[in-house]
């Protein structure tokens, strides 16, 4: 799994706030302990309350003001009242929220990254009695497409055999393999599961483009 220098200061911003504050919490209530506990509170909010001041000077300099603020506002407020465990707290809430946000993000742009790296780049189409490899760009509305068994479908289309197995789990998350009758919609990004199957294309057509003669 690819991790950026932001997620990775991400993670240990929040790994430092949640260690200070499970160990000075242990020191506090185990141990009798709470100048130290004190200590290891504050050792874990400042950097986080530091990249937290980082962040919002980069956002007012492009003029943005976002509810960053009141974390700053609230675990500087209770350093300054002494009041390090509620400090503590707010710093593990606040690094847990943009740890998860960033995690999510990296997640969805995985995703993203692999669903466009299945779109095939060509087609094979029925055209004068034989099969054809051709770009994606020369598909018209109409073409008769082929999709054999483990094939993406590569264009939107209708399904125009008796029957298709399609499994579509990457863009719609279902599990299981759809089975389609002819005319049903073909998604493109879903990938073939079954026998040989023919789509005709009903994607727009590009500006200039002929008409299919298929």
């Amino acid at each position: 799994m690819e991790r950026t220098t932001g997620d990775q200061l991400k993670t240990g911003l929040l790994a430092l706030a949640l260690g200070g504050l499970v160990a000075g919490l242990v020191l506090a209530f185990a141990m009798g302990r709470p100048e130290l506990a004190s200590t290891l509170w504050i050792v874990g909010v400042v950097p986080v309350l530091a990249a937290l001041m980082i962040e919002i000077l980069h956002s007012l300099t492009r003029g943005e003001v976002g509810l960053d603020i009141v974390a700053a506002l609230s675990m500087t407020a209770a350093l300054l009242f002494g009041e390090t465990l509620a400090a503590a707290v707010v710093a593990v809430m606040y690094s847990g929220g943009t740890f998860l946000e960033s995690f999510a993000e990296g997640r969805a742009r995985r995703e993203m990254r692999d669903l466009l790296s299945r779109v095939p780049r060509t087609a094979t189409r029925h055209r004068d009695g034989r099969l054809e490899e051709v770009p994606l760009d020369d598909i018209v509305p109409g073409d008769r497409l082929l999709i054999r068994q483990g094939d993406v479908v590569p264009v939107d289309g209708t399904v125009a055999s008796p029957s298709a197995l399609l499994d579509t789990s990457a863009l719609t998350g279902e599990s299981l393999p759809v089975r389609l009758t002819d005319g049903g919609e073909a998604m493109s990004g879903s990938t073939n599961a079954g026998d040989a199957a023919q789509i005709a294309a009903v994607l727009p057509p590009a500006p200039n483009r002929p008409s299919s003669s298929s």
